[in-house]
């Protein structure tokens, strides 16, 4: 794109000039953010991540089936996918396992998207 300058005619400037960007991200953040991003991708990961960051404690696996309207292995897939995102951790207590959403994940990856904080 060309644009005048100095209102003189005929002078043009190419508007387009090699700025120096530098990257917002390091390839193995991107990478982990990535996954995260990715887990939270499939509308059953999205909609258990939610139940689950919704709940002030932890939440038990058992408890996440009925308001997915999946099976229990399906659910169990899920988050497992979720687990190896880093989005949730987990706790095994006698047969159940016990859920809670990681407190910084989800903002890291909303932090991902825009622009940089100042100070």
């Amino acid at each position: 794109m060309n644009i005048p300058t100095n209102g003189q005619p005929g002078e043009v400037v190419d508007a387009c000039r090699a700025a120096e960007l530098t990257s917002a991200l390091q390839e193995s953040e991107a990478v982990q953010l990535a996954q995260g991003f990715a887990a939270l991708a499939d509308p059953a990961r999205l909609r258990l991540f939610a139940l689950i960051a919704s709940q002030p404690g932890q939440v038990c696996a058992c408890s996440l089936v009925e308001p997915l309207g999946r099976s229990q292995p399906t659910v169990s897939h899920h988050l497992k996918v979720l687990y190896e995102a880093g989005l949730v951790d987990r706790q095994r207590r006698g047969s159940w396992v016990w859920y809670w959403a990681v407190p910084g994940r989800l903002k890291a990856l909303t932090a991902a998207l825009g622009p940089p904080s100042k100070g």
